[in-house]
């Protein structure tokens, strides 16, 4: 059993966001006889997989319906692990596109439609990605037309 400072220092997270994992029933503790959080061993592997998770853009919600999945009554094994991030697969695809739409609007136009910039991409007295619908349409992926 570790206290909260050992789990802290193995896991390179603050006390305070391992009572918030604990509050919203993502992690477990046991109370010592002073009062005191005793979390097993296990705990630092939830809390490995709550940060890994975090990173590629699952809510502590979602996670939260992740670890439900794992055993109550023994530690997760690989095979656990590995049953849980095999469907990942797709959502971290999704992510890297977003950032690759991310990276190329940084220096082209993102289909706003402001024309602010006196070297816009999007010289379109007509407004031709308005016809897409709302939003920045080029970012979301809509390609532009000719």
């Amino acid at each position: 059993m570790f206290t909260i400072g050992d789990v802290a220092r193995r896991s390179g997270i603050a006390a305070s966001a391992l009572r918030f994992y604990e509050e919203r029933g993502l992690i477990t503790s046991e109370r010592a006889g002073s009062g005191h959080r005793r979390f097993p061993r296990a705990a630092l592997r939830r809390v490995a997989f709550i940060v890994f998770a975090q990173k590629i853009g699952l809510s502590l919600d979602e996670i939260g319906v992740e670890l439900a999945k794992l055993p109550p009554d023994r530690a997760p094994t690989g095979r656990d692990w590995e049953k849980l991030s095999a469907t990942w697969s797709s959502r971290i695809d999704e992510r890297i596109a977003e950032l690759q739409r991310l990276k190329a609007g940084l220096t082209e136009c993102i289909g706003c439609g402001c024309l602010s910039l006196d070297r816009c991409k999007l010289t379109n007295p007509l407004d031709r990605a308005a016809r897409k619908g709302a939003g920045p349409r080029y970012w979301i992926g809509d390609l532009p037309q000719d």
